[in-house]
């Protein structure tokens, strides 16, 4: 029964001066302020926006580095030891700075000039009197950049392709812009997927080799070929590179891949089976409260449906209980609290029950979610409840809500009824569920409770009856119950015409 519905689940964010206090705490974010502030009329620049050489030095001493002889791979904040000199990190550091817009640079105003100039941008004062959606704002254009430089080619590459007259070579270079992009927001996506599954919290890492397995062995391999193999280590390679520049940026949390796996690899040789007891020499990797912020606006940019929890907060009851169809058991209960807290019980049991009417197919979910919304309502609920006693379609979920609660004079439901919700609830299960075993525990109990239950449920005025009772027919464990399904099926879509 369930319908094609978006792959991803709603992310539970954090909140936005939350996250916006985590950017500013980022390495890469604080150093790029830094050099910002120190930036003025005398720092020189060239053509292309990037500090000279003879201002690196001191770019790297303003943020605390040495010069290029020292190793700042144990500064505490994660980065590794990547480059190794402090001058490169200030570099790096600056053209965040740049484009994030907290510097300003101005290419030489003549031919004679040698230098640009350097001014503040318009970001640099927002960093201290803006709201956290500015800060978020400038983390983002930061990271942006960063991605942009994980998927430029390596250095070595580069090197490689620089020919006699100093021009980089870009056909020898063999580099695919889109296809890196691709693959690396490929691998983004299935971490984010990941971290997001089940409305967790994606509080375990995830190890390289599965990121980069998952991107490159077709779903339908058994065992994958050495080829396939030697992909996998040097994606994996890649990414080691790739998310250590992503850690300063607070994107992910990364431990690098042993270097005596590197050197292997190096050696152009297949990385060994991953050892289950030391996962951890792979490469582990975890994106951060706000690196699900920060890939979740890169799939909204792209126009890729991506929810978050209280999203629905705002809207009617009716887009609520639709909306919750997609969502996990965990997301769906958070997403209807934050909508509950905006309404008064009474309002809200009565929008719910109104919303959770119909006969269309989605109408069997949209009631189960209004059950279970409601047992989050308090008493006030009551009367908004006992108004639908005598409905059709809400007459047994109402009686089941008030009897949960103890409520007297709770009228007893007819037959009708009885087996109307029995159809109606078992529908909503094959919508969310499938024909997992908890809907097998569930259809034997329904038929044990009424005997001749196929010969009444046949005849239930319901548009899903049909489907259900071939669906009791697959499921029920009884050989003569599942035929006697299947018979009551064949007179229900006989009694419709279906």
């Amino acid at each position: 029964m369930s319908e094609d519905r978006p792959t991803l689940p709603p992310v539970r964010l954090h909140s936005d001066a939350e996250l916006a206090r985590d950017a500013l705490a980022t390495p890469l974010l604080t150093r790029a302020v830094r050099l910002a502030r120190w930036a003025g009329p005398q720092t020189r620049v060239g053509v292309g926006g990037e500090l000279v050489d003879e201002q690196l030095a001191a770019a790297a001493e303003e943020l605390g580095f040495g010069g290029a002889d020292d190793a700042v791979g144990g500064d505490g904040d994660g980065d590794g030891d990547r480059y190794g000199d402090g001058p490169a990190y200030a570099s790096e550091a600056w053209r965040t700075a740049v484009d994030a817009g907290l510097v300003e640079v101005r290419d030489p105003q003549d031919d004679d000039a040698e230098f640009g100039t350097v001014t503040a941008g318009e970001n640099l004062a927002l960093i201290t009197s803006g709201g956290p959606q500015d800060i978020l704002a400038i983390w983002l254009d930061a990271l942006e950049a960063v991605h942009a430089d994980a998927t430029a080619p390596l250095l070595d590459d580069l090197a490689d392709a620089i020919g006699d007259d100093g021009e980089i070579d870009f056909a020898a270079l063999d580099w695919d812009p889109e296809g890196e992009a691709e693959f690396l927001d490929g691998v983004l996506g299935n971490l984010y997927l990941l971290t997001v599954a089940g409305g967790g919290a994606g509080d375990e890492p995830v190890p390289l080799p599965a990121l980069a397995a998952s991107m490159i062995v077709p779903d339908d391999m058994g065992e994958p070929t050495d080829d396939v193999l030697e992909q996998v280590s040097q994606a994996m390679m890649r990414l080691d590179d790739q998310f250590r520049l992503l850690e300063p940026i607070g994107l992910v949390e990364y431990r690098p891949v042993d270097e005596a796996l590197m050197a292997e690899v190096a050696d152009e040789e297949p990385a060994p089976p991953v050892d289950e007891e030391d996962v951890s020499r792979y490469g582990l990797v975890k994106l951060t409260p706000l690196g699900l912020y920060g890939i979740r606006a890169r799939m909204l940019e792209a126009g890729i449906d991506a929810p978050a929890v209280g999203d629905l907060a705002d809207k009617g009851a009716d887009t609520l209980l639709d909306g919750l169809a997609n969502y996990p058991e965990l997301s769906a209960r958070a997403e209807t609290e934050q909508w509950l807290a905006r309404r008064s019980p009474a309002d809200a049991a009565r929008d719910l029950l109104a919303a959770a009417r119909g006969t269309d197919k989605g109408a069997p979910l949209r009631r189960l979610h209004c059950q279970q919304a409601l047992t989050l309502v308090g008493p006030q609920a009551e009367p908004a409840v006992r108004a639908v006693l005598d409905d059709a379609e809400l007459g047994g979920l109402a009686r089941v809500w008030l009897a949960e609660r103890g409520a007297s004079d709770v009228p007893a439901p007819p037959e009708s009824m009885i087996f109307w919700l029995a159809i109606d609830t078992i529908a909503a299960q094959l919508d969310v569920e499938g024909e997992p075993e908890e809907l097998q525990g569930l259809v034997e109990g329904l038929v044990g409770q009424h005997s001749g239950f196929f010969e009444a449920a046949w005849r239930v005025e319901h548009p899903a009856t049909a489907e259900v009772l071939e669906a009791m027919g697959r499921l029920h464990p009884d050989k003569r119950m599942a035929k006697d399904a299947r018979k009551a099926a064949f007179k229900a879509r006989s009694r419709t015409g279906g």
